[in-house]
């Protein structure tokens, strides 16, 4: 494909890379920009005429990844010279200018709290054929009145809250998306009933410190109102949050939680480590023994409860002993699965100066034990589901190998990710009949660490519409409100006047 012919729709494609907050911005780009008057192009597309990169810079190599695919684009570019490039996210906000230096070819830059001024900056860019530079230093408006493309027909992101108060010193992202800002409860849960009227069963209540909400406007326990308002919400089955901080949970979340019927006892709370010299180091204002002091209260309200973690190994100074102690919380912990990270540099964070800094072999040897402790205990785990019948959320994308296994696969309610087999007691595939979106009950017969599997026939399935929505190939889109952004092409037609008067 070339770029778009006279009348016909410009095509875009957004490339996401790093969190959950990222994923959520980038249905914001594509709401945006369709609301615009872009259409989505296919995958497999190499020509669209907007790229848009949503960038990620937590990772020690996010500068070389987006630089090296951007110089892939140049040639493309070359070619098309009417495609445009766009670099948004969070290494966009912490390089700037840099970014057209280095790229030249780079048509937009926009940080983490403008993306509502991207559709105007790329019509200005192609306009004075000039790339177009705007980073803001503080929120513009609140990215959740943007208009949003969700790419799941049965679950969907909601933001509670933008922005970080902690200052952890290997984390760069306080600086980049700005000081916490709340979301009125409200406008919450006016988001979440919208997503349930278009089908959405489950919803994930984003943040980057979700149970800190409510400091903006004085309320230290509006977190655990906003999730008991949830289960009051009619067909939301499912509701999720994350990620916490240890240091501002309290028991009355924990009551939310094991109050509110359609809150999932799954729980994703960063350790990152289990020693308290390294956790002052990174300050993380709390210690081991409260770390561990609130998984017990959590799994005596919710026995049931599944607990997730991430982990930082080799940060600086991280003596043998330290590490040990990590790994003896893992073990006490007993995480259901763990998201682990050798430590990597970033300039601008206070560690990246910190004496200290460990060879690389001494980091990679640690992560290795890690890793293997972690498995270890994932899988023994997993291994106490077999024979459970457990509820799944059929899903989209989760089972990579179910083509050839012939499963389908999904999500249990604590979070663990199982995968099912489609065919009924007397042979016959119900893989035709069973939607993502709808919900199977089946009974766990093998356990891997990462996994569960159900290789007997489901015990129920209920068609959802959420299943319907799959089915028909509709996703769920969230109006926002688009105050002079452009469009491209022609206005819509006004509709015919309403007989009578229609001002009232």
């Amino acid at each position: 494909m070339t770029t778009a012919a006279a009348g016909s729709p410009r095509t875009y494609q957004v490339r996401t890379y790093g969190c959950q907050m990222n994923v959520h911005d980038s249905e914001r780009i594509s709401g945006l920009l369709e609301q615009a008057g872009y259409v989505r192009a296919p995958q497999a597309d190499d020509t669209p005429d907007v790229v848009v990169f949503n960038t990620c810079a937590v990772r020690e190599n996010a500068d070389n990844r987006l630089y090296g695919n951007l110089g892939h684009l140049r040639p493309v570019k070359d070619k098309h010279p009417d495609m445009q490039i766009a670099v948004g996210g969070c290494l966009a906000q912490k390089d700037r200018g840099e970014i057209v230096r280095k790229a030249p070819w780079v048509d937009v830059v926009f940080g983490t709290h403008n993306i509502g001024s991207l559709p105007v900056l790329l019509e200005r860019a192609r306009h004075n054929a000039a790339a177009e530079v705007e980073i803001l230093e503080s929120l513009d408006v609140f990215p959740s009145t943007l208009p949003t493309r969700r790419e799941s027909t049965y679950a969907g992101w909601v933001s509670i809250s933008v922005g970080c108060n902690n200052t952890c010193t290997f984390c760069i992202v306080p600086s980049l998306r700005g000081k916490e800002k709340d979301r009125r409860p409200g406008d919450i849960l006016s988001e979440v009933r919208a997503l349930v009227d278009e089908g959405v069963l489950e919803v994930t209540l984003l943040g980057q410190n979700v149970n800190s909400y409510g400091v903006e406007f004085g309320d230290r326990y509006a977190f655990g109102k906003l999730l008991r308002a949830c289960g009051d919400i009619d067909g939301l089955e499912r509701v999720r949050f994350t990620s916490p901080h240890p240091k501002d949970f309290t028991d009355d979340v924990i009551a939310a939680m094991a109050e509110t019927p359609n809150v999932c006892h799954s729980l994703h709370m960063p350790l990152q480590s289990g020693s308290d010299d390294v956790l002052r180091a990174m300050r993380r204002s709390y210690r081991s023994e409260r770390y561990l002091g609130i998984i017990e209260k959590v799994r005596a309200a919710m026995p049931d409860a599944a607990i997730t973690t991430d982990i930082i190994v080799g940060f600086p100074g991280e003596t043998e002993a330290d590490f040990q102690r990590t790994l003896d919380v893992v073990r006490e912990a007993r995480f259901s699965s763990a998201f682990t990270f050798q430590y990597s540099k970033r300039p601008g964070t206070p560690a990246a100066t910190m004496d200290g800094q460990l060879p690389k072999q001494v980091v990679q040897e640690r992560y290795e034990r890690l890793i293997a402790t972690v498995e270890e205990i994932t899988w023994a785990e997993n291994k106490r589901l077999v024979g459970e019948t457990v509820e799944v959320l059929v899903a989209v994308g989760e089972g990579r190998k179910d083509e050839r296994t012939g499963r389908m696969s999904g999500r249990a309610r604590d979070g663990r990710l199982v995968h099912f087999a489609t065919e009924a007691p007397g042979g016959e595939s119900l893989a035709g009949q069973i939607r993502p979106g709808d919900i199977v009950h089946t009974t766990i017969t093998y356990a891997a660490p990462h996994h569960l599997n159900a290789d007997g026939a489901p015990v129920a399935h209920r068609r959802t519409r959420a299943g319907d929505a799959a089915e028909a190939g509709r996703s769920p889109r969230t109006p926002g409100v688009l105050l002079g952004l452009p469009t491209l092409g022609a206005p819509p037609v006004a509709p015919a006047p309403a007989a009578g008067c229609a001002t009232h």
